[in-house]
C-alpha cells in the first residue's frame, strides 16, 4: 500500500531531476576541456535550480544557521549526520552557491537519473563490504578534492531515520586528512519527516541545519588526526541535540 502512496510524489521527484539534463552536455564539455572553475560554477547553478524546485514541490521549510562558517574558497569535506534521503536536498541548500558532490553507495549508480547525476556533479561511488574497492574509492575522492571539488560524506554509513545518531566510521575522515582540506561539520534535524517517519514521501517538513566552524586539517599531527573523528562526531552530536530542542519547542508552541 505504501508503494502506491509514494507513486505520485515519486514521479514529481524523478521529473524534477530532468532540470539537470539541460546542463549535462555542457558539464561534460567543461570537464573534457579541463575548465574546472567553470565546471564547478555550472554544477552549483544546476544543483541550486534543482533543490529550489524540490523545496517548492514539497513545501519544505529549511532553516540554516552558520553559513558564514563555510570557507569562501577552495575545496572542503562537509561531514554531517544522516537522518534521511532528504539530507541530500538540504545539503545543496546549505552549501548554496558552490559545487558539492557526494560519497554515495554504489547501488545508487544504477538508479535512473540520480546515478548519472551523482557522477556528473563529481560524486564518488563506494562499494560497501569490499575493503579493497572502498580504498580505491577513497583515493578517487582524495584526488577529486585535490582537483578543487568539494565532497559531502555521511560517516554513519546509513540513515538513522530518527533523532538518534550512530557512531561515525573513522575511514570516512581519510578523505579530508589525506587531501589536507578543511572539514565542515554539519548537524541536520528534520529530514526524516519527508520520508522515513512513515516510509511515505511527505510534504511540509521543517528542517533545521547548523553549520559548525570549519576545521583546518593541513597541519594536523598524528595525534590530532587520530582524534579528529571524535572531535567532529562530538560537535555534530551536540549540535543535533540543540536542533532537536528547537524542534520540540516549535511543536510545543503549535500545540499551545
Amino acid at each position: 500500500m505504501k508503494l502506491f502512496r509514494n507513486i505520485p510524489n515519486g514521479i514529481k521527484l524523478f521529473r524534477s531531476v530532468g532540470i539537470f539534463n539541460y546542463y549535462l552536455k555542457d558539464l561534460e564539455k567543461l570537464r573534457a576541456d579541463g575548465e574546472a572553475e567553470k565546471e564547478r560554477e555550472l554544477i552549483a547553478y544546476a544543483t541550486n535550480l534543482w533543490v529550489d524546485k524540490v523545496i517548492e514541490i514539497f513545501d519544505l521549510t529549511i532553516n540554516i544557521s552558520g553559513q558564514e562558517n563555510i570557507p569562501a574558497e577552495g575545496p572542503c569535506v562537509f561531514i554531517a549526520n544522516h537522518q534521511g534521503y532528504a539530507d541530500i536536498v538540504v545539503m545543496f541548500k546549505a552549501a548554496q552557491g558552490r559545487q558539492i558532490g557526494f560519497i554515495a553507495k554504489d547501488s545508487l549508480e544504477k538508479v535512473p537519473y540520480f546515478g548519472k547525476w551523482i557522477r556528473a556533479i563529481r560524486g564518488v561511488f563506494i562499494k560497501r563490504g569490499d575493503t579493497r574497492e572502498a580504498l580505491k574509492s577513497i583515493q578517487t575522492g582524495v584526488q577529486t578534492l585535490k582537483e578543487g571539488y568539494s565532497l559531502v560524506i555521511f560517516p554513519e554509513g546509513t540513515r538513522s531515520r530518527s533523532t538518534e545518531m550512530g557512531s561515525f566510521k573513522a575511514g570516512s575522515f581519510k578523505l579530508a586528512t589525506k587531501a589536507r582540506v578543511p572539514i565542515v561539520p554539519i548537524s541536520i534535524n528534520g529530514t526524516r519527516h519527508m520520508f522515513e517517519d512513515r516510509d511515505v514521501i511527505t510534504g511540509g517538513a521543517t528542517v533545521d541545519i547548523l553549520i559548525h566552524p570549519s576545521i583546518d586539517t593541513s597541519s594536523l599531527d598524528r595525534h590530532q588526526t587520530a582524534n579528529i573523528v571524535h572531535q567532529v562526531e562530538d560537535t555534530i552530536r551536540k549540535g543535533l541535540a540543540q536542533l532537536v530542542e528547537i524542534e520540540q519547542r516549535r511543536e510545543k508552541q503549535k500545540e499551545e
